[in-house]
Parts: C-alpha cells; sequence; structure tokens
C-alpha cells in the first residue's frame, strides 16, 4: 500500500478544527497528573464564566457515586460506614484504586461496553469484552479486535460480533464505526453534503463505506471480498466512485481490483455455500479494505478523532455530560466546552497507550467530579460548566443491581468475613441481577420513567417475589426482627440510600409505622417499596 495522501480541501478543514483549542493557550505539560489538569481547565472555565461550583458532595453521597460508576453498584452499609469513619488522608485515593482493581469494576465495563459498542444491534460481546477488559487490554488494540473481525480462539474471539451484527447492512455498519469510535454521525451526508456542518461532505460517507463495501456474513463466519467498489450519485446527478477516504480528508491508494467475471462470481458463490455448509470460515482477502481503515485511524496525526471520541464518551458516562454534545456530534461547528482539556486528555490518553484505567481514574480523583448535585441558587449553571454534578439515570445493570443488594440483610454484609467469601457474595448477587435489568430500558438523553417501568415496580409480581421477600435474607427479614420504629427506619434508609434519614424523614417514616401498627409487615413493605422506587434511588446523583 502507498502511504495516505492528503486531499488538500478536507486537509485544511481538519487541520482548521484541530488548530481551534491549540490556539487559545497552549496546553498544562504532559506529566502533570490527570486530575489536577481536569480541575485546573474546569475552574479556569467556572472564573471566566463568573460561577462559583457547589462544594464538595458528602462522603456518603461521593462513595455512592463512586461505587455506582466504578462498580456498577451501590455500596453495602458498611463500606459506606467505615469509608465515612475513616480519618486517613488518603482514603479517596485507596477507594478509587480498591474499586479499579477489583472484579467488579470489570464486570461493569463489560456492561457499559457492550451497551455502547452493540446498541440497537443484536448480539452481544460479552464474551470478548470479559477476557479483553480482565487483561486491561488497550482500547486502540480493542478497536483493531473490533475491526478485523478474525474470530478464531485466540485473544480476539468473539470480537467479530461486531461486524457480524451489522454486516447484512453497509450503511448502518458504516455510520456505527464512525459514530461509536470516531464521534462522527454522518448518516445525513449519504444524498447530499451535511446542510449545517461544513466538515462533512457526501464523499466521507461513501469515503468510509467504502472501508465497509466488501465485508460479508457467510455461515455465522466474517468474510470480506477482494473486488468491489460502492458507486453514488451526487445530488446534482454526476455519478461517483467512493474512494478509501478516512473522515480527515485523507486517502489511500489501493491496488486495482479486477471484477471477476459471471463464471467466477458464480464459482465463488457455490464455494461460499460449500463452506457455510461444512462450518469453514472462508480465507482472508489478498488485501483488506478494513485492515487499511485501522492503519489510517491509529497513525500519528490521525488518531485525534479515535482519541478524542473515547475520551469524550467516558466523560459523558461519568458527568452526566459531554466535554461535546452530542457526543456523535464532534466537529468544527459544534466545539468542546473546553477545548484545551478535551486535546490534553486525548494526548494523554495516545501517550499512555489508550489506558482507560488512567483515563477513569484520574477523572474520578478530581474536585470537578465529587461535587454536589445540590445547587442552592436561582438558576442552575449550563451543565457544560461543571459547576454542579448532574443527575444520571442508573443503566438497567445498575438499577437493577442496586435492587438486589438494597432489599438484601444489611448484616450479610458485615465485617468479620474473609475479604473473597464477602466480594463474592456481593458478586453473586450483582450477577443474579442481570434477568431484572432486561427489564428495564438503557436511559437516553431526556430520560424519563417509562409507564412499564412504573406498572413494574408498582404491582409486578417478580418486583414483589425477589425484592420484598421475607425471609431470613432479606432486608424485610431483618426489619422484622427489629421491634424500635426508629431503628427500622434507620436501617432501612442506610440499607436503600447509602446515608443515615434526616431528622424530617425518620419523624416522618416512624409515624407512618406507628400509625400502621396494627398491619406492622405490610407498613415495613410499603416503607421499603417507597425507599426503592423513588427518585433519589433511581438517579446516580
Amino acid at each position: 500500500m502507498k502511504n495516505p495522501r492528503w486531499s488538500i480541501p478536507l486537509a485544511a478543514l481538519f487541520c482548521a478544527w484541530h488548530a481551534v483549542a491549540a490556539a487559545a493557550a497552549e496546553l498544562l505539560p504532559p506529566d502533570k497528573p490527570v486530575a489536577e489538569v481536569i480541575d485546573h481547565y474546569v475552574d479556569l472555565g467556572l472564573k471566566e464564566a463568573g460561577v462559583e461550583a457547589a462544594p464538595q458532595a458528602a462522603e456518603t453521597n461521593f462513595i455512592r457515586r463512586l461505587t455506582l460508576d466504578l462498580a456498577g453498584r451501590i455500596p453495602t452499609v458498611f463500606e459506606v460506614k467505615d469509608y465515612v469513619a475513616s480519618t486517613d488522608l488518603d482514603k479517596r485515593v485507596q477507594l478509587v484504586d480498591r474499586l479499579l482493581q477489583s472484579p467488579q469494576f470489570v464486570a461493569h465495563e463489560v456492561n457499559e461496553f457492550d451497551a455502547l459498542l452493540m446498541y440497537g444491534s443484536s448480539g452481544s460481546l460479552r464474551d470478548y469484552l470479559s477476557k479483553a477488559l480482565a487483561e486491561h487490554r488497550p482500547w486502540d488494540r480493542m478497536f483493531r479486535d473490533l475491526l478485523a473481525g478474525a474470530g478464531g480462539d485466540g485473544p480476539e474471539k468473539g470480537a467479530e460480533q461486531f461486524l457480524l451484527a451489522r454486516a447484512k447492512d453497509s450503511n448502518q455498519l458504516t455510520n456505527d464505526v464512525s459514530t461509536v469510535f470516531f464521534g462522527v454521525n454522518i448518516s445525513c451526508t449519504q444524498c447530499h453534503d451535511h446542510p449545517l456542518v461544513s466538515d462533512w461532505k457526501q464523499d466521507h460517507f461513501y469515503g468510509m463505506k467504502s472501508f465497509f463495501n466488501r465485508t460479508f456474513e457467510n455461515g455465522g463466519f466474517l468474510a470480506e471480498r477482494d473486488y468491489g467498489i460502492v458507486t453514488y450519485k451526487t445530488p446534482k446527478g454526476e455519478d461517483r466512485v467512493g474512494r478509501l477516504m478516512f473522515l480527515s480528508g485523507t486517502t489511500l491508494d489501493e491496488p486495482e481490483d479486477k471484477e471477476p467475471s459471471n463464471e467466477e462470481k458464480k464459482k465463488e458463490s457455490e464455494q461460499l455455500k460449500e463452506w457455510a455448509k461444512n462450518k469453514v470460515p472462508p480465507p482472508p482477502p489478498k488485501f483488506s479494505r478494513r485492515a487499511r481503515l485501522l492503519d489510517v485511524a491509529l497513525q500519528p496525526g490521525e488518531n485525534q478523532f479515535f482519541a478524542r471520541s473515547i475520551v469524550n464518551r467516558i466523560w459523558r458516562r461519568l458527568f452526566g455530560y459531554g466535554l461535546v454534545m452530542p457526543v456523535d456530534q464532534m466537529h468544527s461547528e459544534n466545539p468542546a466546552s473546553h477545548p484545551e482539556l478535551l486535546q490534553w486528555l486525548a494526548r494523554d490518553l495516545v501517550e499512555n497507550n489508550f489506558d482507560l484505567w488512567r483515563l477513569v481514574r484520574g477523572v474520578v480523583l478530581s474536585q470537578a467530579y465529587s461535587r454536589s448535585s445540590r445547587w442552592e441558587g436561582a438558576d442552575r449553571p449550563d451543565p457544560s460548566l461543571f459547576a454542579v454534578a448532574n443527575l444520571r439515570p442508573l443503566t438497567p445493570c445498575q438499577f437493577a443491581a442496586a435492587l438486589r443488594l438494597a432489599a438484601s440483610d444489611p448484616q450479610s454484609f458485615a465485617g468479620g468475613q474473609k475479604p473473597d467469601d464477602l466480594a463474592g457474595r456481593i458478586a453473586g448477587l450483582v450477577n443474579g441481577s442481570r434477568g431484572l435489568a432486561d427489564l428495564f430500558d438503557m436511559p437516553q438523553d431526556n430520560f424519563q420513567v417509562s409507564v412499564s417501568e412504573s406498572l413494574l415496580l408498582s404491582n409486578g409480581e417478580r418486583i414483589s417475589r425477589e425484592l420484598l421477600a421475607t425471609g431470613g435474607d432479606r432486608l424485610l427479614g431483618r426489619l422484622k426482627q427489629l421491634t424500635d420504629h426508629r431503628e427500622q427506619v434507620d436501617t432501612a434508609v442506610w440499607a436503600i440510600l447509602s446515608r443515615p434519614p434526616s431528622p424530617e424523614e425518620a419523624r416522618l417514616l416512624e409515624d407512618y409505622l406507628s400509625q400502621r401498627a396494627d398491619r406492622a409487615d405490610e407498613a415495613l413493605s410499603q416503607l421499603v417499596w417507597a425507599l426503592m422506587s423513588g427518585a433519589e434511588f433511581r438517579f446516580n446523583y
């Protein structure tokens, strides 16, 4: 393959976009801690906007937020109380590192990345992701695995599901790759240049599609032909042939493809049927267009699309709002709220071998991440300032795991157990909640609780059976053993909301239990249900 060469007008647009942040100010040195850099740029934005940030969240709030973000579950009562009681100056760093090094972090990341990579398609990447994330595989390596689609029994096993789920629709495959990995939705350029964004032309869509037009599925195996071109018609009626062109405008040369004769195509079809029948994967092509996309997308200078996109997505997940919003609209006419910060984080990711653990650790150790979600002023600041924490609806897996843990006897997580036994019990409850997670929808922007979720929580038999049971290993079973209303209220609020009840909450809930002394078991059940179905439990705040 010849060296990539620039298409000059598009290259100019690309360079202009990436010059925006660099022109504003020189970036902080690369050896600065990630958290320190985040706070520097976020605080600078607040100062320029004349906005004073919200105070730091309460410690009970922080450990709940962090455990949901890094372990995909709420903390146990004992985890919260031990953290709050600790006087160790490094307890926050120790908590972050403990969670990052735990199997629960890997399991949670599997859920998050499976949802990201397979959203809107069938299939799952869980088998591949479980292995890749457990071994701390860099993001660029995972990208190569997913787009190479080699399959087999090696480390890449299962990664081909990303392409197989989309192989029958090359338009969807083209836009999904551009959106997920590069933060660019180019779907509207199929028929014409983007009407509002000068960056994206019709040539971009078909240039990207050319990397995938030879990809197809054969008997459950991923395959790629050695021939085939992409043709399209411009709005003026001009016929064009798509060239291998990356989003930056870089075009790639390739060997001339010889269109086979009809007889050769017939033989190829028969051979493919035979391979499919015998469950034999087709051989790789002599020249892989998908491999060329990997080469150009990850080479220095071009990899900013790739790096910025994942930085922005991780940031949005942990803050509830991206540095660029929407996350699939990263272009020159939609600049980042903090361009220098995005540029610094992308550079840091590239220079540290696309280590997502490092990025996540830096974000959650920042003061910007741990601000309170409560705003006492008149007008809540624009979310792009990150002056106050955003409310984030729990994902189905987070919500289901939180429900399972909250419904369990809090004493079953008490200290004195072997760490492995306790971790195993928690992991068992989280893993056992997957079926429950299937009942909830993945939250999107402008989230509202669905009618189906409301009905499920209100009168669903499964909710009553799994969460409101009164066995000895359940929260309600524990509450029934207690005779003091204050102790019952305190135990329930700690177990479900990961904090103590306020004096007013304690009074109201105690009064409720007292007024229903004639049906005490039903009253306790209603109290637990009300706490679990309330807004505070449903959100990460």
